[in-house]
């Protein structure tokens, strides 16, 4: 199996280029719901030790069923399939820029969630402009096991965000044990509560806001596996910006730059979109870190990788099936 991997802001990014299983046809979405049904051994070799890591995404490349874009995505990581991916959608840019594919201007991928527009603005920098996000519910009261009372809202941009400001501790690196506790705790309160994404959907990812001194704000954001996020996380803080646009407090057009819990930034904005939603923006940095031949040998005991992610939800396993 060829790959190639890169970066996004520190978010790692894993292009998968041949070697995958037959998905049939149809759309992506289509032939994502076939790699989430048959193909979870696939998947975990990819992205599970001992090839890959907790934080790794894949982004595997299929061809479009439409005619007008530069190539179809499939996002999943170490739980399983993403709808959509900000960090990777950037990292699959490059890594097409890399290839030859595209050059600067203005592309369009087609996602398992929608068609998301690229624009390649060098070597190592591109914006995309995400799917429609908004906030589902506004300032949902949890009680956390040991930690009191959190607040915070439940929105989409891609994927399925609770957004707190009420923080355990400082977001710093240094607390990043902590932090993750703290989220892991808070996810296990969404789903024991009941709440949900549209639809029933998993609240899979956590953010932790607060503020920065060269940001407007900074975060630290609990991602599927455990794991948390080395960027600011371009669903994420899709799904804020609906939040901040629904509240009055973020004008269309009028830039946020977010900083993650490693430093690392995205600059931001949206322009309105139907029935209350927004459509926003990410522009990112990234680069490419490695090409590779991953082999799997039938002897092999952990060619499909070594199970029990941290941090694995028992809902993940709905999701998964």
């Amino acid at each position: 199996m060829r790959v190639i991997d890169s970066h996004t802001e520190g978010e790692p990014t894993r292009v998968i280029l041949s070697g995958a299983p037959d998905l049939g046809s149809g759309s992506v979405a289509d032939r994502a719901a076939v790699l989430a049904r048959d193909h979870a051994g696939f998947r975990d070799g990819v992205v599970r030790e001992p090839r890959g890591s907790e934080a790794l995404v894949a982004a595997l490349l299929v061809p479009a069923s439409q005619p007008d874009c530069a190539a179809g995505v499939i996002y999943f990581n170490a739980i399983g399939n993403l709808g959509m991916c900000g960090h990777a959608s950037i990292g699959t840019a490059i890594t097409l820029a890399h290839l030859g594919r595209i050059e600067p201007g203005t592309h369009r991928l087609e996602t398992p969630v929608g068609l998301v527009t690229v624009a390649l603005h060098g070597p190592d920098e591109a914006s995309i402009t995400n799917v429609e996000s908004y906030r589902l519910h506004k300032d949902v009261a949890l009680e956390v096991e040991g930690l009191g009372r959190f607040t915070g809202d439940i929105a989409w941009g891609g994927n399925w965000f609770f957004i707190t400001r009420d923080l355990p501790c400082a977001l710093e690196q240094a607390n990043i044990p902590q932090l993750q506790a703290a989220t892991l705790r808070i996810r296990r309160a969404l789903e024991a509560q009941g709440w949900t994404g549209a639809g029933g959907a998993w609240i899979d990812h956590i953010i932790l806001l607060g503020p920065s001194g060269r940001a407007d704000a900074r975060n630290y954001v609990l991602c599927p596996a455990g794991s948390h996020d080395r960027s600011p996380c371009g669903t994420g803080t899709s799904a804020l910006l609906a939040c901040l646009a629904e509240d009055g407090r973020l004008a269309p057009g009028t830039e946020w730059v977010q900083e993650s819990i490693i430093g690392s930034s995205y600059r931001l904005h949206y322009t309105p979109g139907p029935e209350g939603r927004i459509v926003p923006v990410i522009r990112g940095r990234a680069w490419v870190t490695g090409e590779a031949v991953l082999h799997f040998a039938p002897s092999d005991p952990y060619a499909s990788g070594i199970p029990g992610p941290a941090g694995a939800s028992p809902a993940a396993a709905k999701a998964r099936a």
